[in-house]
């Protein structure tokens, strides 16, 4: 009967769990409760069967690799201690050597087990922060240490799909830094490469958190300012033009002159892509660049 009851609630604690995968931690110490009672129950219910102890056996490791460590030492500690106490009274006890045997083989188990979770835990921590390593290789740009341009789309692109069902604005700014070109004829890449990664310090550190900021080319750089409006977006770009003209690093004995171009173009209708907003926004760069660079420039509707 106790067998019967032990399968039936079995499988309805394992329905529960597909159920619910968020409860596994109650269902789990439900089931070993359970299998504690069934175990003992065999244990001093069915004297015939020599080998009953060892369902005790066969119930630790489940608890190891399923409830953690600190459960499995508890269990360990549980099952030892009811063992012998339950022994005595048993009508068939076990011999003195055969508990002795029994309670050597649990500890035996428990130390087993604590070093295979421990082993697979470290392993499985290592995997992830390489994972977490290659992904972040992936998804930035070595140089900068910002957004590159494949994790940047893909950002806005979720963020965009977010914005439409909210039916909130968004705008898309696009920064490309004047005459960077003639920095790395005159002063070498390696400078270059030193602007590039104060420039974009400068951007990340002016904008809100919830901005993405990315590098898409070699002196372009792009931000999605989520929830913006147009005037919104015109004066977070005026502040990362002065921020980046307030530059002026000093590099290798050099004072540079920074400046940047930015064109600003907003969300103008419901389902606007990426793609879209970000030639708009290129486009109103390039009318910056026309009108004398180190200035924004604004592309307020489709047809500017």
């Amino acid at each position: 009967r106790s067998m019967v009851f032990f399968t039936i609630t079995t499988f309805v604690l394992w329905w529960l769990l597909r159920s619910h995968p968020t409860r596994f931690k109650p269902i789990g110490w439900t089931y070993e409760c359970l299998s504690l009672w069934e175990s003992t129950s065999a244990l001093m219910y069915v004297p015939a069967d020599e080998l009953r102890v060892l369902w005790f056996f066969t119930n630790l490791p489940c608890v190891f690799i399923l409830l953690g460590q600190r459960a499995g030492w508890f269990i360990t500690a549980v099952t030892m201690a009811g063992f012998v106490g339950i022994n005595g009274s048993l009508d068939k006890p076990y011999s003195a050597n055969a508990v002795a045997t029994g309670v050597l083989a649990l500890l035996y188990l428990g130390f087993a087990f604590n070093a295979y979770v421990d082993r697979s835990l470290s392993y499985f921590k290592r995997m992830r922060d390489y994972n977490m390593a290659l992904e972040d290789l992936a998804s930035h740009d070595p140089l900068t240490g910002i957004l590159n341009a494949r994790a940047y789309y893909r950002a806005c692109d979720q963020l965009i799909h977010a914005s439409q069902r909210s039916n909130q604005p968004f705008a898309v700014l696009f920064v490309d830094l004047d005459h960077f070109k003639s920095i790395n004829d005159r002063y070498g890449h390696a400078v270059g490469d030193e602007v590039l990664r104060a420039v974009a310090t400068t951007m990340e550190a002016n904008v809100r958190r919830s901005d993405v900021v990315g590098r898409i080319g070699g002196e372009e750089f792009s931000v999605y300012l989520p929830n913006t409006s147009v005037a919104g977006a015109e004066r977070l770009a005026e502040g990362l033009r002065q921020a980046i003209e307030a530059l002026c690093p000093h590099i290798d004995g050099h004072t540079l002159n920074i400046t940047a171009s930015i064109g600003v173009a907003a969300k103008t209708f419901e389902h606007q892509t990426m793609q879209v907003i970000q030639q708009l926004a290129d486009t109103a760069m390039y009318k910056a660049k026309k009108a004398g660079r180190n200035r924004v420039s604004t592309f307020g509707v489709v047809n500017d």
